[in-house]
């Protein structure tokens, strides 16, 4: 029994099981950049991304949101606003490392960091 145990942490360990999530893919956590007042809405914010896709989803009426993804670096990728609870998706065309921030109408800003590899 010990041995089978100890053979599994180390496949899982090594990644030998594919049990690991490949790099670039996943759920963004989302981060509190401005608050103006009001509850923390971070929670009903969900980006997540998959290969070149990053897609978002609110998990409850925000109002209007404006989207923007820039790479690390500030330049900008896509400007975009979005009717919540709705959510959308945005092909990323090149690998590298991005910030996607969500203005809220009452100009809460939330951002999150991510990584798109080919």
């Amino acid at each position: 029994m010990l041995c089978l145990v100890l053979s599994g942490a180390y496949c899982y360990a090594c990644g030998a099981a594919r049990t690991e999530k490949e790099k670039g893919e996943g759920s963004i956590l989302t981060k509190q950049k401005a608050h103006h007042g009001g509850v923390d809405k971070s929670g009903s914010i969900a980006p997540s991304i998959n290969g070149h896709v990053l897609t978002v989803v609110f998990s409850e009426n925000l109002g209007q949101v404006s989207v923007e993804v820039a790479t690390a670096a500030g330049a900008s990728v896509q400007c975009l606003s979005v009717f919540t609870p709705n959510g959308l998706q945005v092909y990323i065309p090149n690998a590298g490392n991005y910030i996607v921030t969500f203005t809220l109408p009452n100009g809460d800003e939330y951002y999150g960091e991510f990584t798109v590899t080919d």
